[in-house]
């Protein structure tokens, strides 16, 4: 057995997909695609939030923080992907692998906390209209931004600091990119507080983000029975729909990557690319619903495109 410490000597290496000869290129080129695809669409919608001063309300403001969560999700798992499938080197250090697992985990909890604030918001938006200038003031909307970035930075930090004081006596990361259980797979410890503090921080930021939404979703649907007014309700209800939507892929796409490691007729290959999904289709997704689901994104959109045209 032998302990390494936490420094760059320690090379580890990734187990590869299986590509079929003159594969490699036009995977390549795909995911090349995809990813200049989903940066484009997450970097233009935080340039409209940030060039239009009609965007600059407190929706938008904390909405700036799920593209730059895509953008953290998308770059810290796909460029390293595709390097190693074109360079067919497969190799990473430790130190980076701990920085890729913990940027990935960074995105997962991050994207729960965040819809959690948005919720929030549409709730005292629709529920009490009147008082919500009063209510999500720029020192409030700042100190909501802060708690969704930091919960999420302190859960994820105190798991990933238990990962490093654990010996390592293998050398294999049983995947194509870095994530918390394959880097405890190469421990020869004990990992049982490892275990506990992972699956309490997963039920955090599950229990956290599912009763925020919850309960802002049921108030939002019980204050647009009330109302009489036609307009108002749908108005209500397609700033929501977005959220909902966003929502609904993220979990869907997770529970298919869990439940792909549950049969074991499902190969390998296809069990690595199922985890991949959840860093690449929520990104590429969430920029084209808001596109189309909120009307001031899509008609600044539309004017800008005129302008410069």
């Amino acid at each position: 057995m032998e302990n390494e410490s936490f420094g760059f000597s320690s090379e580890l290496t990734l187990d590869p997909f299986v590509i079929p000869p003159g594969g490699k290129y036009p995977i390549f080129f795909v995911g090349i695609v995809i990813y200049i695809f989903g940066i484009s669409c997450n970097l233009t919608l935080l340039a409209l939030i940030i060039l239009n001063r009609n965007l600059h309300k407190p929706m938008y403001f904390i909405l700036f923080s799920l593209p730059l969560n895509d953008l953290i999700g998308l770059s810290a798992m796909l460029p390293k992907v595709l390097s190693d499938i074109v360079t067919e080197t497969h190799k990473t250090h430790y130190p980076l692998c701990v920085l890729q697992a913990f940027l990935l985990h960074m995105y997962g909890g991050g994207i729960l906390f965040i819809l959690a604030a948005m919720s929030f918001d549409r709730y005292v938006a629709i529920c009490m209209p009147l008082r919500y200038s009063s209510i999500m003031i720029p020192r409030v909307v700042s100190c909501i931004i802060a708690l969704v970035w930091g919960l999420d930075f302190v859960l994820i930090a105190s798991l990933f600091s238990l990962q490093t004081r654990l010996p390592r006596c293998r050398y294999v990361i049983m995947n194509v990119f870095c994530d918390n259980p394959s880097l405890l797979k190469l421990t020869c410890g004990n990992t049982t507080v490892n275990n506990i503090i992972g699956l309490f921080n997963t039920a955090v930021m599950q229990v956290v983000s599912v009763s925020i939404q919850a309960c802002s979703y049921v108030k939002i649907l019980l204050t647009c029975v009330a109302t009489r007014k036609t307009e108002a309700k749908a108005k209500a209800v397609n700033t929501c729909v977005a959220q909902l939507v966003i929502l609904v892929i993220f979990e869907v796409v997770g529970t298919f990557t869990i439940l792909s490691h549950r049969f074991k007729n499902i190969s390998v290959d296809m069990q690595k690319i199922m985890g991949m999904l959840i860093f690449i289709v929520p990104p590429l997704l969430n920029p084209i619903v808001y596109g189309l689901y909120t009307s001031e994104i899509r008609n600044t959109l539309l004017r800008s495109r005129i302008l410069s045209s």
